[in-house]
């Protein structure tokens, strides 16, 4: 019995991605052309592999098996190119790292420089894609490093199949209107209006703490995914809002009201990449230099907001 690994390959992608469309897509073929690869797969191993009595195919026992190897396949693969990169000492390859604006400003701008110095065969693409979309293609290999953000208030997850690599604890500073009297704690604005962040990000999670530690409701004018509408709200006097140190790096002084509250808490910034069961969680050497490169540029940062002073 033959089996073509390449084959083997688009089996995978539709265990993965749970029917030929989406794996039709991710492999760049037609539905068509994945159809008669796995109809070919079939012939080579004598088994139905793909239940068609449904409007969605799916995999049967046999072709969940064969998925199982087909897995474990791709990890020697690549555990084969990262022992050809150890032998050469040529770091090479391209790597795709997803990432939210703060971070691809501040952060991913500055490492890029270092990896083109220090490693200038490495092809590093970066996507614009946040939290849970992130994770997703992380898992599904169509991301190497994903960068995440959380409350520190909140327990890191429990996540078997990825390695967390911290890069950056990023304190939150509450800021106001130029002209509003400055607030010398979170009780003084129980009242007024917030321009929050969502729930499922970390500002807005932390809005929610704070609220429920100093007993009030807070009242949400606005809900804002990124920090420089929510700053440009906050400048035109329609609210106060919580951001990252990250967030006010570079803004021009005045422009906001950095208020001289303390003890909002941080977010925390990791890398993130797929365990590997063979190197107890560390990183291949590509993505290993994208984290050092990340966390030199964390060291650089100098992280105080420029041009301004602290209110109160």
């Amino acid at each position: 019995m033959d089996i073509d690994p390449r084959r083997l390959r688009v089996l995978r992608e539709v265990a993965r991605r749970g029917g030929v469309g989406r794996a039709a897509e991710a492999l760049h073929l037609t539905p068509s052309a994945v159809s008669q690869q796995l109809a070919q797969l079939e012939r080579e191993v004598g088994l139905a592999l793909i239940d068609r009595s449904q409007r969605r195919a799916t995999l049967t026992p046999a072709g969940r098996v064969l998925a199982g190897y087909a897995d474990r396949v791709e990890e020697e693969l690549a555990e084969a190119r990262q022992e050809l990169i150890r032998l050469t000492e040529r770091i090479t390859g391209p790597v795709t790292v997803a990432a939210f604006p703060t971070v691809i400003w501040h952060l991913l701008v500055p490492a890029l420089g270092m990896l083109r110095e220090r490693h200038p065969r490495i092809e590093p693409f970066i996507r614009e894609l946040y939290g849970p979309a992130a994770l997703q293609e992380l898992r599904l290999g169509e991301v190497d490093v994903a960068i995440t953000e959380q409350d520190m208030s909140r327990p890191v997850p429990a996540q078997p199949s990825m390695t967390l690599h911290p890069l950056h604890v990023d304190e939150y500073r509450i800021v106001a209107p130029p002209g509003m009297p400055a607030p010398r704690s979170v009780a003084d604005l129980a009242d007024v209006p917030w321009v929050a962040g969502p729930v499922e990000q970390a500002c807005g999670q932390a809005l929610e703490r704070l609220a429920a530690l100093h007993g009030f409701a807070p009242r949400k004018v606005h809900v804002i995914v990124e920090f420089p509408p929510t700053l440009a709200l906050v400048a035109a006097g329609h609210g106060v809002a919580i951001v990252p140190a990250l967030a006010l790096l570079d803004m021009p002084g005045g422009e906001v009201q950095v208020t001289g509250i303390r003890d909002v808490g941080a977010r925390r910034i990791d890398a993130v990449t797929r365990a590997n069961r063979s190197r107890s969680g560390e990183p291949d050497p590509v993505q290993a230099v994208v984290i050092a490169a990340l966390r030199d540029a964390v060291a650089e940062l100098g992280a105080q907001p420029t041009g301004h002073a602290d209110a109160g």
